[in-house]
């Protein structure tokens, strides 16, 4: 247990030392599961038996503790902000996304299912943090789950540098802009560069969409579960099993912190302290994964995930602009008001 954990905790430190040298805001997360990609696939290493208890409680517990906390970075204050709208929006780029991704993977590109989920999962909500809650959901597979983060955080980070040059292009408001970056971009740290780059009232509209869009997981979580389940029930013949819902706990858990983060004023030390812990419970489950993860299983997906990721990026830009100032009602040229 403690040499798989002591490895995961060495490689999070890596990837926060790494973070911490580039302004591009790429997230620890990401250099994490990089370290552990190289160091996983090293021909020579500890036997890895000694470390798969350590690995598996990282994958597993750790990663839910961090989804957990992560409901702290939200409040049921800010979803109220912008209105029901917001939700209504947030909502049909998810449905869109998670449909279409999931059609054009498995039918069109020939990718088994849970990359195709996973990756429109990542694309539709928020990154490479759904894309380890479904993945907890659904028990993929380290390479599918691997894949999956790499490309939403690819072209998330893309989205930081389109989306502000984007913006005099199509001569909206900083409102309505800020609208459509938080319901578009992948992840949250990626939606606050973009917003920032454009302006304080679109960074402000931004951050709130997106968390509106995060909340929105854990519904998601529910309905993924339960299709999942009767899928493969119906794929093995087996009619008992699709009536059996397993239950993501753990978004229940997000619920309960963003409740609390809503109701309850704590101390600033002690929640930043708490998300801290978070995002270094979420760094330590990618670090994990990342280190499971067999380079001859990645280019075994081949460049199909990367297509996949690419035209759901696409269809991000082009259907958020055509459907945000429609849904939303918010003016296109003018002050903010």
């Amino acid at each position: 247990m403690w040499k798989g954990l002591g490895l995961c905790a060495a490689l999070t430190m890596g990837g926060f030392g790494l973070a911490s040298l580039t302004t591009a805001g790429i997230s620890p997360l990401v250099f994490a599961l990089l370290l552990g990609l190289v160091v996983g696939n090293l021909p020579v290493g500890p036997d890895h038996r000694l470390l798969e208890a350590g690995l598996k409680f990282s994958t597993r517990w750790l990663l839910r503790m961090g989804i957990v906390l992560f409901g702290l970075s939200v409040t049921l204050q800010q979803m109220v902000v912008l209105g029901p709208r917001v939700v209504v929006l947030d909502l049909l780029v998810i449905t869109t996304v998670m449909i279409v991704g999931y059609q054009l993977g498995t039918r069109w590109l020939k990718l088994d299912p849970e990359t195709a989920l996973l990756t429109s999962a990542g694309s539709a909500i928020c990154g490479a943090a759904a894309v380890l809650a479904t993945e907890t959901t659904i028990r993929a597979r380290p390479a599918a789950t691997a894949m999956a983060v790499a490309t939403v955080v690819l072209f998330g980070s893309l989205a930081m540098v389109v989306y502000p040059v984007l913006f005099p292009v199509v001569g909206w408001s900083q409102a309505l802009y800020g609208v459509y970056i938080g319901a578009t971009v992948h992840e949250v740290a990626q939606v606050v560069a973009a917003g920032n780059a454009v302006g304080a009232d679109a960074l402000a509209n931004a951050v709130i969409v997106k968390l509106v869009r995060v909340m929105l997981l854990v519904p998601f979580l529910l309905v993924v579960g339960k299709w999942w389940l009767r899928r493969q029930g119906a794929s093995e013949g087996n009619s008992d099993a699709a009536g059996k819902l397993t239950v993501p706990w753990f978004a229940f858990g997000f619920i309960a912190m963003v409740v609390l983060n809503s109701l309850v004023a704590l101390p600033a030390g002690w929640h930043a302290s708490l998300v801290l812990i978070g995002q270094i419970a979420l760094t330590m489950a990618m670090a994990a994964l990342g280190y499971e993860t067999r380079l001859e299983k990645l280019r075994a997906l081949g460049l199909k995930p990367l297509v996949l990721a690419l035209v759901l990026f696409v269809l991000l830009i082009v259907g958020g602009l055509a459907v945000t100032p429609l849904v939303t009602q918010l003016q296109v040229i003018g002050p903010v008001g």
